[in-house]
């Protein structure tokens, strides 16, 4: 992402000469700072890579939305499950990983094609929620919202998916305690320094960090802050980015090397802000869905996901 940020400019350039836009498109602004996305999609999730293309994941039915963050234009990648799609991360490989939470389960799709190459099932019934992804050198961790447990999905150094019997449950432990018929493990990243992850807990507002090979927690040291309503996690380099879904704001963290400590420095907002629940980065900005969980879903309701200065 450091390298998408140093060429932002460049790539803003290039597309505007080189895409194949039609003339309506080619009118309006290069990388609007408002993506318009399907009505009733009922968005929440979002994952960005190197290119300025932005996944989106519906609460309604797991579909996946691919829009182009240059000129804002999208359409329907792959047709959903009918159970959600929440926490999405891409590899470098061209693979979406896609959190189901009700459904139990965890996808794998090809961004060229919006095929499914693999399905995982964590588990079933009213006691799951899968809810975000984050990808490390091990593979994928996974968090649920209504089970105390993470799960691993083991990818080999060749990039080989694992077998359905090679994932890992692992009981969380420690500081971290669930409240039931809440929201409690949410957004999910690594440490600054790789050592270990960092859980956050909605239903607390409180930070975690996690050893990945026992599952046992620690809390991290806000320094007598908190983060209400905390949902989607983004970290770059020692700056954590936490949406405050309800709060409407994103919370800007400074974390030591090791996610022992933290210090929220200020909070992101903005009037277009409407209940976000994630973010991802391109260049100098944050984008974030508006997942509207205020405002009863139809299939007529509008969604969107904005764009705001990181700085």
């Amino acid at each position: 992402m450091n390298s998408a940020v140093r060429l932002l400019g460049s790539v803003a350039v290039a597309a505007a000469v080189l895409l194949p836009v039609d003339h309506a498109v080619a009118q309006g602004p290069l990388f609007p700072t408002t993506i318009v996305l399907p009505d009733g999609f009922q968005a929440e999730g979002i994952a960005i890579g190197a290119l300025p293309v932005a996944y989106f994941g519906s609460m309604a039915d797991g579909s996946i939305y691919r829009a182009d963050l240059v000129t804002g234009q999208g359409h329907l990648l792959s047709r959903g499950p009918g159970t959600p799609a929440l926490g999405l991360q891409l590899d470098d490989r061209g693979r979406l990983f896609v959190a189901g939470g009700t459904g139990g389960d965890l996808r794998v799709l090809d961004t060229g094609t919006g095929a499914v190459l693999a399905t995982y099932r964590f588990a079933t019934g009213p006691g799951t929620f899968v809810n975000d992804i984050v990808l490390t050198a091990e593979g994928a961790w996974v968090t649920d919202s209504t089970a105390a447990v993470l799960y691993h999905l083991p990818i080999g150094p060749d990039g080989a998916l694992p077998r359905a019997e090679q994932v890992r449950r692992i009981p969380l432990s420690g500081d971290m305690t669930y409240v039931p018929e809440a929201f409690n493990a949410n957004g999910i990243v690594r440490t600054p320094d790789g050592s270990a992850l960092l859980i956050a807990q909605s239903v607390t507002g409180e930070l975690f960090r996690v050893d990945p090979a026992t599952g046992l927690t620690t809390r991290v040291d806000l320094h007598g802050d908190s983060l209400p309503d905390v949902d989607g996690l983004l970290l770059q380099g020692n700056t954590l980015f936490a949406v405050q879904n309800r709060r409407n704001a994103v919370a800007v963290l400074t974390l030591d090397g090791a996610g022992t400590r933290g210090q929220v420095e200020r909070r992101i907002t903005d009037p277009r802000f409407d209940v976000p629940a994630t973010v991802a980065a391109f260049g100098d900005r944050l984008y974030l869905p508006n997942a509207r969980f205020d405002t009863p879903p139809t299939p007529s309701t509008p969604y969107a996901a904005v764009a705001v200065d990181r700085r």
